[in-house]
């Protein structure tokens, strides 16, 4: 796989949110050594609407190229939905790239290396009772199994008696972002690791 990872970064060389204006690098590892490859500026204009911002994130992904790996401290909503689209590997780190490049590369790798898709079952819940259930979907999102997201949280989420689920992921899934916007659940996500999320969903209660 290439050694390529584009990095947005702000003030001082750290990285910085995908909304606020900076500075996008790419860095490529060649003889063991990181080096900057190209650079090139990004500022969001989310104030322009959502076609113009979907246009901005489009051009960004055209300029990625055979890089599919991309870092910034937070990246969320339309950026992170086509970047992902994109087939991107969209990681959050708060910092200096030197001090998670190689992690990144390791980690893309490993993923690279996993085991074949159809070893992988659909996951199932652990019921934990009163409606309450627990899933990881951290290997289906890891391993392109052709197995989604939706389609393992959806049935879940429209059981009649459902409450609360607890879902351990490595992303956030962009169309549940979307469908607690102005869905009957709400949603808490907790960073557990740089590659980690706990998600809990619950069912809001009616009147509220």
């Amino acid at each position: 796989m290439t050694k390529e990872i584009a990095v947005h970064t702000g003030e001082g060389g750290e990285t910085a949110a995908i909304d606020v204006p900076g500075t996008i690098v790419f860095y490529r590892k060649q003889m063991g050594i990181w080096g900057v490859e190209r650079t090139r500026d990004f500022a969001l204009a989310p104030e322009k609407g959502l076609r113009e911002m979907r246009k901005q994130v489009a051009e960004l992904v055209a300029d990625l190229g055979d890089c599919k790996v991309f870092v910034a401290s937070a990246v969320n909503g339309v950026p992170y939905f086509e970047l992902e689209k994109a087939g991107s590997s969209v990681w959050e780190f708060a910092g200096k790239p030197q001090d998670f490049l190689d992690y990144v590369l390791e980690k893309e790798e490993e993923s690279a290396q996993a085991i074949a898709p159809e070893s992988i079952v659909m996951p199932v819940p652990e019921n934990l009772g009163k409606g309450c259930y627990r899933i990881s979907i951290k290997e289906i999102q890891e391993t392109g199994t052709g197995i989604t997201s939706k389609q393992v949280l959806q049935p879940i989420l429209r059981q009649e008696n459902f409450h609360q689920l607890e879902v351990i992921c490595n992303h956030i899934p962009p169309w549940l972002e979307a469908d607690m916007m102005g869905g009957s659940f709400s949603c808490v996500s907790k960073k557990i690791t740089p590659s980690e999320s706990k998600v809990v969903i619950r069912k809001k209660k009616h009147g509220k």
